[in-house]
């Protein structure tokens, strides 16, 4: 690893921390905010605590970067309430505030983090397998988020309205999960051939 990757990776975490800094002042809803920031904070701790263990790829740290500020974001406005896409709402005349959804399709690209712990850490190189085992990570992952969802709504009750994001649809958890998929779907085609050329700098 050349010492300009240490330092991009520490940028990267500058401008994590920057943002969480800032997600935590005036939040909306300070109960929506740490339930939101929470799981965001415990991937960055896990990162930080293996980093000189297993060291991702700068494009998996720039992935995380990216999921873990609009993380931040949703925290801070909570989902329902992003001002962009309020004004997306206003301006095409949807139903809803398009965040959750746009959040849980951008998740979807955890898909090559978890592409580069299989190939560094299994029998499993680029194939038609990796995709699928990939994907079904993904579908899992989001399957359990949504999970952790409703046993906080289950004890929280009312107070975890912000924390759901339903915003009234009975098949938003449904949705949330195509769309993870979907973004993984993506993630894959587009980002895999680069992500190769990550790796090999890694692992020869």
């Amino acid at each position: 690893m050349s010492k300009q990757s240490k330092w991009i990776h520490l940028l990267l975490l500058l401008i994590i921390i920057c943002v969480f800094i800032w997600s935590s002042i005036k939040a909306a809803d300070y109960l929506t905010w740490v339930l939101e920031v929470s799981p965001a904070v415990l991937i960055i701790l896990l990162l930080l605590v293996t980093y000189w263990k297993f060291r991702f790829t700068t494009l998996s740290y720039l992935i995380v970067t990216i999921l873990m500020i609009l993380m931040f974001i949703g925290g801070h406005y909570t989902y329902d309430d992003v001002p962009l896409f309020n004004w997306l709402k206003e301006k095409f005349h949807t139903q809803r505030n398009e965040y959750d959804r746009f959040g849980h399709f951008a998740k979807g690209f955890f898909a090559i983090i978890i592409r580069e712990i299989l190939i560094r850490k299994s029998f499993l190189r680029p194939s038609k397998w990796l995709i699928i085992i990939t994907l079904s990570f993904i579908l899992a992952l989001s399957a359990l988020y949504e999970i952790m969802e409703w046993l906080g709504a289950e004890i929280l009750g009312r107070s975890a309205k912000d924390f759901l994001g339903t915003q009234g649809d009975v098949w938003d958890s449904e949705w949330d999960m195509s769309l993870a998929f979907l973004g993984g779907i993506l993630c894959l085609i587009v980002l895999s051939h680069l992500h190769n050329k990550y790796l090999r700098k890694i692992i020869e």
